[in-house]
């Protein structure tokens, strides 16, 4: 790549997100980082960014290389040059302004909007993570988790009901503070906590999280493109975009990849999950349960 001044280079985030799944896995904290601190992160000193990746100099430069940058002075005029050229687009600063949209105009304008989030959210997520959810949540030695925040817990509720009808040992995270506290006390390395955690981020989320990811559990995190604090503990890390034509931040891309996920996972399972909704819909047949499958 070049490094010259030209406008139309990708942004340093995109190639960060294009290249996740090549990066090692010391590579990968240091792109995290970037990502959840964006700009401000890679303006610091190397010393700075590595200590707060949690790896070593040496990582940073691999990282830099990788990226294509002959090293990291280099790497900070880039990004420097780009925050100066993003502050001063006159399509920031219209973005910026109050849009207003003719009320007969609406309707098109949020399908519009929603249907660019997903699209975009699902262009810029990394393959290699989305499988990897996959592979995890579809491993029936695995107990698997599920815990979201004062709206996100919608749809942590929504993939765990789905996951629980094609496979067993699916939970959603307890509210009561014993029920979480048993829960990690009895967690361990074959346990998969997934997180839902967008802006803004729940620190009781992040604290819960650790201390299952510190009795060995494998951490997925379903956040936005700033990254929640959770990504620092992540296995796997889904980004998502939440623009919306309302004040409120949309979840409806997330509910796109929570559907993918659900699609993809019931392809893994394949005739197991098949196996055990025939049985569990006998078993409500029977009147064993008022509750719906569905």
């Amino acid at each position: 790549m070049t490094e010259g001044s030209d406008v139309s280079e990708p942004a340093i985030e995109e190639l960060i997100r294009d290249a996740l799944d090549r990066f090692s896995a010391s590579e990968r904290k240091v792109a995290r980082t970037l990502l959840a601190n964006y700009p401000i992160a890679g303006l610091e000193r190397m010393a700075e960014l590595a200590k707060r990746a949690n790896v070593s100099p040496p990582t940073v430069v691999r990282f830099i290389s990788r990226l294509g940058f002959s090293g990291y002075p280099a790497f900070q005029r880039r990004l420097a040059r780009e925050v100066h050229e993003h502050l001063g687009s006159p399509l920031e600063q219209y973005d910026r302004a109050d849009r207003r949209v003719e009320s007969s105009q609406f309707l098109g304008y949020a399908a519009n909007l929603y249907n660019q989030g997903i699209n975009e959210s699902f262009a810029e997520l990394p393959e290699s993570e989305f499988y990897r959810a996959v592979s995890l949540l579809a491993d029936p030695r695995r107990r698997v988790h599920l815990m979201g925040g004062r709206f996100s817990w919608i749809l942590a509720k929504y993939l765990c009901s789905h996951l629980q009808m094609i496979r067993p040992g699916v939970e959603v995270v307890p509210d009561d503070e014993i029920g979480r506290l048993g829960l990690v006390n009895d967690s361990s390395r074959t346990d998969v906590i997934v997180v839902f955690d967008y802006r803004r981020y729940d620190i009781e989320t992040v604290r819960f999280a650790q201390r299952l990811a510190d009795r060995g559990a494998e951490v997925v995190l379903l956040t936005d493109r700033w990254l929640s604090p959770v990504a620092d503990l992540a296995r796997v890390v889904l980004p998502v975009r939440v623009e919306a034509p309302s004040p409120f931040d949309s979840l409806v891309p997330a509910l796109a990849l929570v559907e993918s996920l659900i699609a993809a996972v019931t392809d893994r399972i394949g005739d197991e999950g098949r196996a055990r909704l025939e049985q569990l819909e006998a078993m409500r047949a029977r009147g064993a349960t008022r509750a719906p499958l569905a």
